[in-house]
This record gives structure tokens, sequence and C-alpha cells, in this order.
């Protein structure tokens, strides 16, 4: 399975920012969308991202308050990014190795989507599930008078 099959399910909706916007606007966008992150875009490229976990940092920082700084000043300049084509259990790995709760996909310099955790998650649970109604499907339908028990198993 593919990044481009998360896609697919997910949808194409995509949440941008300028890196000179004001944090308060993009925290703001956050909250009335409810969505964990934003892919920062300059220029047409991408060139950060802004999550739950900047903003927090930034909140720590600010006392409380992100005051009047922008989403330049907190993105991640450097985020963790993969291509349509890039095979879930590649990103699973890149994810864990890296703690990124979401990633940008990129098909050469163009934004195709995000993902996030939570639907490469979903994408390996769903695959799992399909495949143990397939199994269970087939023993159920095991065709009469043949056993599928220890003895077929080992090859008796």
């Amino acid at each position: 399975m593919k990044v481009t099959d998360i896609l697919r399910v997910k949808g194409n909706t995509l949440y941008t920012v300028s890196p000179d916007l004001g944090l308060h606007e993009a925290v703001k966008t956050m909250a009335e969308m409810d969505i964990g992150s934003l892919v920062v875009m300059e220029h047409g490229d991408v060139v950060g991202m802004l999550t739950f976990r900047e903003v927090i940092n930034a909140v720590v920082a600010g006392n409380g308050s992100v005051g009047t700084r922008h989403v330049r000043s907190v993105m991640d300049d450097a985020p963790l990014t993969c291509t349509p084509e890039t095979g879930v259990d590649e990103v699973r790995r890149m994810m864990l190795a890296r703690h990124a709760r979401y990633m940008p996909v990129l098909d050469q310099r163009t934004l195709m989507g995000v993902i996030s955790f939570y639907d490469v998650a979903k994408t390996v649970v769903d695959a799992q599930d399909f495949e143990n109604r397939l199994l269970k499907a087939y023993i159920r339908d095991w065709p009469e008078g043949r056993d599928p028990g220890p003895a077929a198993a080992a090859g008796r």
C-alpha cells in the first residue's frame, strides 16, 4: 500500500499559511478547522510545517502567550516529507524515527496533501481487518469432507 492510497481515501483538502502570518491567526485557523497542522508555503513551495507541537513550545516560551510572533519564527523549517509513491510501511518507520505526527506529501515540488500518523495507523488497521475477513471467509467456506485441522496443516 502506498501514500497515494491514503490520499485517495482521505481527500485532498489542504490547509496552508504564509510564514509571515501572525502565529495567533494561524493558531486560530487550526482551532476553527479542528486540525493539528498547517503547511507553510512561500512562493509556491513548502517551506515548513506548523503543528500543535511548535505552537505549544511557542506558548511555553511566551509565558502563556504567542504574542506578536510570526509562523516563520516557530515553524519546523525542515519537515519530514514523502511522495505519493512512498510505501505506508516506510512512512510509518520515518514518522516513528522522527516522532512526526504530520507529513506533507510532495510530487516533485507540488504539495499533494498531508498525512497524519492517525491516517497511517487507520490504513494499517483497515488493511488488517480486510485480510482477517478474507481469511475467515476462506476458512468458513472450506470444502465439505476436508479437515483443515492439525493433520491437514502438518501435511498428513
